[in-house]
């Protein structure tokens, strides 16, 4: 199977635009003044990223787990399985170097930037403001992370699909050769077969050849000249019985 057929890719290819997405708001985050209200948002958006990251490469190592059992059977081998293994092994690194990068900062921030989150607070309008502000925002929060965790399941479920539909034509591949091997195997035992009773008819034509021709030496040429006569007869006899009956 091609690389652009392979189910495994086809997910590779999403965690790792997923993962540049990831690292590119991660430098964002980095140059965002401290206690701002973007940086909350940003932060909020970064975990929830990395969590749904970490749940893919979860699914997706699973996936080589299962294939290890028997890779033949997906038509990979032992080099393919270990740079499958090293891909998301250096997957979750960025991920976790990232998540801890954001918890880091985020810790390091909160207590000296107390009073920066509170003067940033009182200089919006009034507090209702300020609470539909977290309100919306929360709920845009909530929004992209449910509708990314439902982009991530579909895409899951349509690599499993794919994974299914695979397997079910590896099987029946299968089945074909199997019953291809049978079908060989029957053929070469009766081509054993026919070539025994081959070397055994040949042998009793030898033995009544050789009989024949001490029953031709003992009767002389007059024997001789009857028996073909005898044998004519015969076959005509058996001619008109077959033929003309």
């Amino acid at each position: 199977m091609s690389s652009a057929q392979d189910p495994f890719y086809i997910v590779k290819e999403e965690i790792q635009d997923s993962i540049d997405k990831l690292q590119s708001t991660f430098h964002k985050w980095e140059r965002v003044s401290p206690g701002m209200g973007d940086q909350v948002h940003v932060t909020k958006e970064l975990l929830a990223n990395c969590g749904s990251i970490e749940w893919q490469v979860d699914e997706l190592e699973k996936a080589v787990a299962v294939a290890a059992k028997d890779p033949a059977l997906y038509g990979i081998d032992e080099a393919e399985l270990e740079r499958r293994r090293r891909w998301t092994s250096n997957a979750r690194t960025q991920v976790r170097n990232v998540k801890t990068g954001v918890l880091a900062g985020k810790g390091s921030a909160g207590a000296s930037n107390a009073s920066e989150v509170r003067r940033e607070l009182m200089r919006m309008p009034n507090s209702n403001e300020a609470s539909r502000y977290d309100q919306y925002g929360g709920r845009d929060d909530d929004g992209f992370v449910q509708s990314e965790s439902d982009r991530q399941m579909l895409l899951i479920k349509q690599q499993d699909e794919e994974l299914d539909e695979l397997s079910k034509s590896v099987e029946r591949i299968g089945g074909v050769g199997l019953t291809i091997h049978d079908e060989l195997v029957a053929q070469e035992r009766i081509i054993d077969e026919l070539g025994t009773e081959m070397d055994s008819t040949k042998n009793r034509l030898e033995f009544v050849q050789k009989k024949v021709g001490m029953v031709m030496k003992k009767a002389g040429v007059k024997g001789q000249m009857m028996m073909i006569c005898f044998l004519l007869v015969l076959f005509i006899i058996l001619f008109v019985l077959v033929f003309l009956t």
